[in-house]
């Protein structure tokens, strides 16, 4: 464990024990209200210190998009994502690859792989009928590529 993780604080707990109750991929801010109704006196900074700690020890994994608030998910184990290019939601896609991904990188370049990253970027089923990007996507006129 890295050195700014030294111990399960209860804080830290509460942190975690409401991440892991979720499935969605909340961020900072939507973990602090959950949390708030338990520990009605927590901060919003004490919350992002503890995710950040949580996340460099490696007990939470922080998804980070290009231009959206920074989620987190308590499922570490390798999976990828769906993230909504209208609302930002992220959800998770289990997808079973024919080939070891990592390995055909590995062969192909001269990086020392730390692991890999796959998103896929579309509508959730709340934007899908009502966004602008789903109208902008239906259209003839339309670019036919996310944001």
């Amino acid at each position: 464990m890295e050195k700014h993780f030294r111990r399960m604080t209860r804080q830290r707990r509460a942190i975690l024990d409401a991440l892991l109750g979720m499935n969605t991929h909340p961020t900072a801010g939507e973990l602090y209200s959950v949390i708030r109704e338990k520990m009605p006196r927590i901060s919003l900074g004490t919350v992002y210190r503890n995710l950040d700690a949580l996340s460099r020890a490696g007990i939470v994994r922080r998804i980070d998009v290009d231009g959206a608030q920074r989620r987190f998910d308590g499922n570490t184990d390798s999976h990828y994502h769906a993230r909504c290019v209208d609302c930002g939601k992220v959800r998770d896609v289990h997808v079973e690859t024919p080939v070891d991904l990592e390995e055909v990188a590995r062969a192909l370049g001269d990086f020392r792989l730390l692991g890999h990253r796959l998103e896929f970027a579309g509508l959730c089923p709340d934007c899908t009928e009502d966004s602008e990007t789903a109208k902008r996507f239906r259209s003839p006129e339309g670019r036919g590529e996310y944001p």
